[in-house]
C-alpha cells in the first residue's frame, strides 16, 4: 500500500469513526492557512504518469473547499488579517480560513482567480521573481519531462546509479521516485547545474517549461490589482533556504521583496519558504526572515494556527490542498486538527 493510500485510509478512519469530530474541540485551533500550487482542469486526476499531480487541484475542488469553510462558519480572511488576529490575540470569534498559493503559475490567474472572485475570498500568491522571469529551473518538472519522453534511463550520479527501462507508466514512476530524493537533497546551486545538464543532454529546455507555466510580470500586476489578492515573497530562485549560508538567505528574501515592489509598486510583508518542510527551513531561517523585516512567514509544516503562534509568526504551518486528497471529508478531518495532532506527536505548535 503506497503512502497516499495509507494516509487516505487514516483520514477515512478518523472521519467515519467520528474521532475527528470528537476531538475537534481540543485540536481545532483558531484558524487555518490553506496551501495550493496549481489549480487547473483535471488537476491531480491524471491516471497516467503524473508524478507531480499532488501539486494540482481542480477549480471545482477549490470552489468546494471555500464553500465548505463558509458553511462550517469560518471567516474568510486575508493572510494579513489572519496574522493580525494571532499577533494581537484577537481569536475569541469564529475560526478563520485563508488561502495561499505558492510560485505564481498562470493557472492561478486563469482558473483560481475566478473562483476566489466568485466567493469574494481573499488570497495570497507567493512570487519567486526568477519563476516570473521564466528563468527558474523547476527541476521537479524537468525530471518529469525527461522521464515522460524516455524509453530508458542510464544515469551515473554517485551514489545513485540507474539503468532502467522507462516504457510503462509504472517504470516511469519508479524512475522518478529513484531520482527525486537524491536531486532534492543536492546543494542548491549544484542541483540547478545538474538539472540543466541532465535536461539539455536529453533535449528538454528547462526555461521553456518555466515560461510555459509561470505568470509574467504583466499578469502578476493584473491579478495584484484586485483588492482580494496579496503578493508575498518566495525568495528569488526558489532555493531551500536551510541549505544556504545565512547571508544568502537574507539576500534571497530581501531581493525577492525588492524586485516585487519594483514591479507592482507594493512592498511585500509576507514570506513563504520554498519547499517549506522541516528539512528546508528551520529555526535559524525563521529568525533570519524576522530580522529581514517580514511580518510573518509560512512553511509547509502541517497544522492549524493556535494562540501560541503569536511567538512563531515566521514559522506558521499550513493545510495542504493536495491533488491526491480531493474529498471534502478529508478537509473536514484536517480542519478538526485531529490528524495533525496525531502526526505531530500531540504537539499543537511545532516550530523547532
Amino acid at each position: 500500500m503506497n503512502k497516499t493510500r495509507i494516509l487516505r485510509t487514516s483520514l477515512d478512519l478518523l472521519y467515519f469513526s467520528g474521532a475527528s469530530r470528537a476531538f475537534a474541540g481540543m485540536c481545532g485551533g483558531v484558524g487555518a492557512i490553506f496551501m495550493l500550487h496549481h489549480i487547473r482542469p483535471r488537476g491531480g486526476q491524471c491516471e497516467a504518469f503524473a508524478p507531480n499531480a499532488g501539486l494540482e487541484v481542480t477549480p471545482e475542488f477549490l470552489d468546494g473547499v471555500i464553500s465548505f469553510a463558509k458553511t462550517a462558519g469560518y471567516d474568510l480572511v486575508s493572510l494579513d488579517e489572519a496574522v493580525r488576529r494571532v499577533r494581537e490575540g484577537d481569536v475569541s470569534g469564529p475560526p478563520f480560513a485563508c488561502f495561499t498559493i505558492d510560485d505564481g503559475y498562470r493557472d492561478n490567474l486563469e482558473h483560481a482567480w475566478p473562483v476566489f472572485a466568485r466567493h469574494d475570498c481573499p488570497f495570497t500568491i507567493f512570487v519567486a521573481p526568477a519563476i516570473t522571469d521564466g528563468a527558474c529551473e523547476l527541476w521537479w518538472r524537468g525530471l518529469e519531462e525527461v522521464i515522460a519522453g524516455a524509453c530508458s534511463l542510464h544515469i551515473d550520479m554517485p551514489p545513485v546509479r540507474l539503468d532502467m527501462e522507462c516504457r510503462s507508466d509504472a517504470q516511469k514512476q519508479a524512475a522518478f521516485e529513484a531520482l527525486y530524493r537524491p536531486v532534492r537533497s543536492m546543494p542548491e546551486h549544484e542541483q540547478r547545474e545538474w538539472i540543466r545538464r541532465f535536461c539539455a543532454e536529453r533535449g528538454v529546455d528547462v526555461n521553456s517549461i518555466c515560461r510555459a507555466e509561470a505568470m509574467g510580470w504583466d499578469e502578476i500586476r493584473k491579478i495584484a490589482a484586485d483588492p482580494l489578492c496579496t503578493i508575498g515573497a518566495h525568495t528569488v530562485h526558489h532555493y531551500a533556504v536551510s541549505k544556504l549560508p545565512p547571508e544568502e538567505v537574507v539576500e534571497e528574501a530581501v531581493q525577492s521583496r525588492d524586485r516585487i515592489e519594483q514591479e507592482i509598486g507594493v512592498r511585500p510583508t509576507l514570506f513563504a519558504y520554498p519547499y517549506g518542510d522541516a528539512g528546508s527551513a528551520g529555526p535559524r531561517d525563521f529568525e533570519l526572515i524576522a530580522k529581514a523585516g517580514f511580518e510573518a512567514a509560512v512553511t509547509t509544516r502541517k497544522g492549524l494556527l493556535f494562540p501560541a503562534h503569536k511567538d512563531h509568526l515566521t514559522a506558521l504551518p499550513r493545510v495542504s490542498l493536495n491533488g491526491g486528497y480531493q474529498r471534502l471529508r478529508y478537509v473536514d478531518v484536517l480542519l478538526s486538527g485531529t490528524a495533525f495532532a496525531l502526526w505531530n506527536g500531540l504537539k499543537l505548535v511545532k516550530a523547532a
